[in-house]
């Protein structure tokens, strides 16, 4: 028996490829519901995800496995339009017109950051098209040093520092350049004459997960069971004790996959992480009109949240019973900060007001339902180094043999976090332990 600790995507990855090598699988979930951070909530019509989610283009392997659960037809690409708020204005910046016309960066800066985005080193005068193409090179270069020495300082100044202040807020000095690479990879695919192509399933990411589920049999998974030790005899792992409802089990295990948040493998093996994680509060306002025409808009000012994501100018209103669903984001670097301390209503009543603020139009009264999620590791904060902090796959040589770990803090969630990721860390562990045998 192997068990599995954790029923998000990661784990029950694991647990899929693991029974379609032939092993028997226990999936340990300590919260009442599967999913993790792909959790939903119910609307007037699809269910939709409690922290906003799309797929980009190079998430391979997620497509690859929506194809296998017989959801591939349910799998569209549309197009997310982004957009840049800045002194009271939206200004569109998908198509080459739209960037041409951005009045806030001079014809050179976004000459630079064009070439910058479509991986083109034109230093020097000659361009060169394999700089970044190995991310490590750039693993310990500063942001702002980087892009000063590969852009211009408006680029820096006017494009990326307030998105920089908005993602890692006081920890922006300490990511590393590496990073950025990564998300212009994770994120290069667009259409120049209309904007980013992004992938969403029809009725939402909870129909892939409930066909995870049952592809890995809901008999295999236990949700309200959290695991509380794991013991180990001979050097290898040997026994799991997990608490349910109805009292603490030990079962003897051939292996556990440990697909949690690092403080979760330390609580069970004592093995310590070094990656600091950030904090995420969402809301998902419910709104009888639309905010804005577009789908991803970006805040150049110092507002009160990070970002504003109409999600009903991304997937039709329609399949929502036609009202109108908008994410306001986030992220906090530390538990201290007023933010994180703030109640549900003290940040509805800031967002919401400041929201008005931003749009005149706005009406209070259109909002039907303001619905607010935390979650304290919502991603790694990338700094330098940061892939020497990765926790390994195989853990027999830090802890014993038959640990292994598919959670945030893995190679697969590196250079940028993604459901995508969490597949490919749970198939690499239950590789490891199926070719073992």
């Amino acid at each position: 028996m192997i068990h599995v600790v954790g029923g998000g995507v990661a784990g029950l990855a694991s647990a899929y490829r693991l029974q379609k090598r032939g092993r028997e699988v226990r999936v340990l979930e300590a919260t009442a519901d599967v999913g993790g951070l792909a959790a939903t909530y119910e609307t007037a019509g699809d269910d939709v995800e409690t922290f906003y989610h799309h797929l980009s283009k190079s998430e391979e392997t997620i497509v690859e496995v929506a194809e296998e659960l017989g959801l591939g037809d349910r799998l569209e690409w549309r197009i997310g339009e982004n957009a840049y708020y800045v002194d009271g204005v939206v200004h569109p910046l998908d198509t080459l017109p739209q960037i041409a016309a951005y009045p806030h960066m001079s014809l050179y800066d976004k000459f630079r950051l064009g070439m910058l985005t479509l991986e083109i080193d034109v230093r020097g005068g000659v361009p060169k098209f394999d700089t970044y193409d190995d991310l490590t090179d750039f693993e310990d270069v500063p942001i702002k040093q980087f892009l000063l020495d590969h852009t211009t300082r408006g680029v820096y100044e006017n494009f990326f520092e307030p998105l920089l202040d908005a993602k890692f807020g006081d920890r922006k000095e300490d990511v590393s350049a590496a990073w950025l690479l990564g998300r212009i990879k994770f994120r290069g695919e667009r259409d120049l004459l209309r904007g980013e192509i992004l992938g969403y399933f029809e009725g939402g990411f909870a129909p892939f997960v409930d066909r995870l589920v049952e592809a890995v049999g809901r008999e295999h998974v236990t949700t309200g069971a959290r695991a509380t030790d794991v013991t180990v005899a001979d050097g290898a792992v040997s026994t799991i004790t997990y608490e349910t409802a109805g009292g603490e089990r030990t079962e003897e295990t051939d292996a556990v996959v440990v697909a949690a948040m690092p403080n979760v493998l330390e609580d069970l093996t004592g093995y310590v992480c070094e990656v600091d994680f950030q904090g995420a509060v969402c809301a998902v306002v419910t709104m009888e009109e639309a905010l804005t025409d577009t789908y991803w808009l970006n805040v150049a000012h110092d507002a009160p949240f990070g970002a504003l994501i109409e999600h009903t100018n991304f997937v039709p209103p329609e399949r929502y019973g036609g009202q109108h669903l908008l994410y306001v984001a986030s992220y906090v670097q530390d538990a201290e900060e007023d933010l994180w301390r703030m109640s549900d209503g003290e940040i509805e009543e800031a967002w919401l007001s400041h929201v008005g603020e931003m749009f005149p139009a706005f009406d209070r009264s259109s909002v039907i339902e303001f619905r607010l999620a935390r979650n304290p590791r919502a991603a790694p904060v990338y700094e330098r180094g940061y892939l020497d902090l990765v926790v390994p796959y195989d853990l027999s040589e830090a802890v014993a043999n038959g640990v292994y770990y598919a959670g945030m803090a893995s190679e697969a969630q590196y250079p940028e976090r993604s459901l995508n990721g969490g597949i490919v860390a749970g198939f690499e562990c239950a590789d490891r332990i199926a070719d073992r045998a």
